[in-house]
């Protein structure tokens, strides 16, 4: 029986492992999906040696711009956004290598492109880490300019204190990449000024639990249309998919 799985730390919000063995069971797959809960990296070698079987991994939080370094090969998609979602394990004459890729941009781009219009050029991308990274490469590769915005000073960056209403009117496409409102903390949302958002602001959260974050629900107070992070989930499951069973 073929095996995939995801790593990361801590796990306990994955979608993934729910997801796949649903698949194998509807679509009569002969495999099975586990959680790899590791707190460092390192015991990555140790995974894929005591599983033989394993074809496939998706990487989350906080591993997706480390693991780069633990692969033999990246896809060129892969290397230019800085962080890798999919790995896929091959297993030949020369033993096992391992090949990296990002599935994360081809699910956020295929879900966001339907909201844009011809006055959306400018995003701000609230958070730095690995998903951040395929957002930024997915905006851009539709024509927008984008900006970084950070809790701390960061080069390339903006932090939340210089987000006026001004703003707001220019960057009207907003993507959360961060975890703040993902449950159980649905109390929280970024620090913006959500009253100057209007009909023209696009709000996207990578979050999918809860379905309607304070972000989202904040912003379509003031008109801004909204949407979680599940298609895009769905999406780059689909991708990862792919990916693990493409012949290159």
């Amino acid at each position: 029986m073929d095996k995939y799985g995801l790593i990361g730390y801590p796990l306990e919000h994955s979608f993934s492992i729910s997801y796949f063995n649903q698949k194998f069971t509807d679509e009569n797959i002969d495999a099975v999906y586990e959680n790899f809960e590791i707190p460092t990296l390192d015991l990555l070698p140790e995974i894929i040696s005591s599983n033989p079987n394993l074809k496939g991994l998706n990487v989350t939080i906080p591993y997706k711009q480390k693991v780069i370094s633990f692969l033999d090969s990246v896809s060129p998609e892969a290397r230019a956004i800085g962080a890798v979602n999919v790995i896929k394990v091959i297993h030949d004459s020369n033993g096992v290598s391992l090949k990296g890729y990002n599935s994360d941009v081809i699910g956020f781009t295929q879900s966001i492109e339907p909201m844009l219009e011809r006055y959306h050029k400018k995003a701000l991308i609230l958070g730095t880490g690995g998903a951040s990274k395929a957002v930024d490469y997915g905006l851009r590769s539709l024509g927008l300019d984008t900006l970084f915005v950070s809790r701390y000073q960061r080069p390339g960056t903006i932090q939340y204190k210089d987000i006026t209403p001004e703003v707001i009117k220019e960057y009207n496409v907003i993507v959360n990449c961060t975890p703040c409102g993902m449950y159980p903390h649905c109390e929280e949302c970024p620090e913006l000024p959500y009253e100057a958002m209007d009909n023209h602001t696009i709000l996207y959260d990578l979050i999918y639990n809860p379905d309607e974050t304070l972000f989202m629900k904040k912003g379509a107070h003031y008109g801004a249309s909204t949407k979680n992070g599940l298609e895009m989930l769905l999406l780059q499951a689909f991708a990862g998919w792919e990916f693990w069973n493409s012949n290159d």
